[in-house]
């Protein structure tokens, strides 16, 4: 049911300074963003590495439903962000295992989600979504045009990148041996 985990989301009083850890410390790449006015919050994406991402939410305003979360601290861990193939399926799993959820929601076919409360997770908020990873990455850190992969010629060998099914890309540095050794496997696998 699960493809893989996508982020941890992290909720914060100070955005600014947590923008900064994040960015210029860390070396974290923004990603997509917006302002839920509605809910009177800001969420904001970021990629760090090849496939890690994590999610900064900070309050807008008073009625936050960030503000009990809040209350006694500057931040912490909100919840983890499963991806999954079909949040229907996922959901009729979760029902048929006794296991409740609440905040089901479909915004068109970019992004369905639901929630599974600490209480019934282990002390962990659980989202589920159902979405294309890539729609949520900064250009920078993707694959463009459809690309499955790209190879960067070096000193010693090459650099190959290859594009992840979560989004994103992942990339491996190959000794000339290692070329010719992936290059043999690859002309077994076509016989």
């Amino acid at each position: 049911m699960i493809l893989r985990i996508d982020h941890v989301a992290i909720a914060v009083r100070d955005y600014e300074k947590a923008l900064r850890f994040f960015t210029d410390i860390l070396g974290a790449i923004p990603g997509s963003h917006a302002d839920d006015h509605g809910m009177k919050y800001l969420w904001q994406n970021f990629a760090l590495g090849d496939l890690s991402r994590l999610e900064l939410l900070t309050p807008t305003g008073a009625g936050s439903f960030l503000d009990n979360f809040l209350e006694d601290r500057q931040g912490g861990v909100h919840h983890i962000t499963m991806q999954v193939r079909d949040i229907d399926e996922a959901k009729k799993i979760l029902e048929e295992n006794n296991i409740p959820c609440f905040g089901y929601n479909a915004y068109g076919t970019a992004w369905k989600e639901l929630f599974i409360h600490p209480r019934d997770a282990f002390g962990v908020l659980i989202q589920m979504a159902q979405f294309n990873p890539d729609d949520w990455l900064a250009e920078s850190v993707r694959m463009r045009g459809g690309e499955k992969f790209t190879v960067t010629p070096g000193d010693e060998g090459c650099r190959l990148i290859l594009a992840h099914e979560g989004g994103g890309t992942a990339g491996i540095d190959l000794s000339r041996k290692e070329i010719s050794e992936l290059m043999e496997a690859l002309g077994r696998a076509l016989d």
